[in-house]
């Protein structure tokens, strides 16, 4: 069954998606805080080779994306991660340095079998948010919530 994304236009500087992945809590943490298994998804399904990945406070990651059009190069700070619950990360692209934004991602328990993701995005300026809509970063997410649910169908 597809997952449910509902993904808001940016109120000023913030861009918010909601995602019910058919998949228990322990088993959607572990998608997020697993290198392994977040080099299987985060890059809309594509190779990606994930070059440093710290899920603790303070601790990096960086990740590159191999697509057919190219290579691209993201990286951050870990802020906050509370298991089962509540990361939070600076997201930054190679393309646009200097333009970091912080992802707030919450992880709710709808019942045994059912996870939702809450995302929220903050931008440093309404221009920022807006020139990564127009890159699209709506159609790469939706793309890498895709690739998600192949690899939660997968581990069940």
């Amino acid at each position: 069954m597809p997952a449910e994304i509902q993904t808001s236009r940016p109120r000023n500087r913030e861009v918010r998606s909601v995602l019910t992945l058919e998949a228990p809590l322990d088993v959607v943490w572990r998608a997020f805080t697993d290198a392994g298994t977040v080099a299987r998804w985060w890059g809309r399904g594509h190779d990606v080779t994930v070059e440093r990945f710290e899920p603790t406070p303070g601790g990096h990651w960086r990740f590159v994306e191999h697509a057919p059009e190219g290579d691209y190069g993201f990286e951050g700070r870990f802020a906050e991660v509370e298991k089962p619950g509540r990361i939070v990360q600076t997201f930054e692209y190679d393309g646009t340095p200097g333009h970091v934004s912080l992802t707030t991602v919450a992880f709710e328990a709808v019942d045994q079998a059912r996870t939702r993701v809450i995302e929220t995005t903050l931008f440093m300026t309404a221009e920022d948010a807006e020139a990564m809509l127009a890159e699209g970063m709506l159609q790469g997410m939706a793309e890498s919530y895709a690739a998600l649910e192949r690899v939660l169908a997968s581990m069940r």
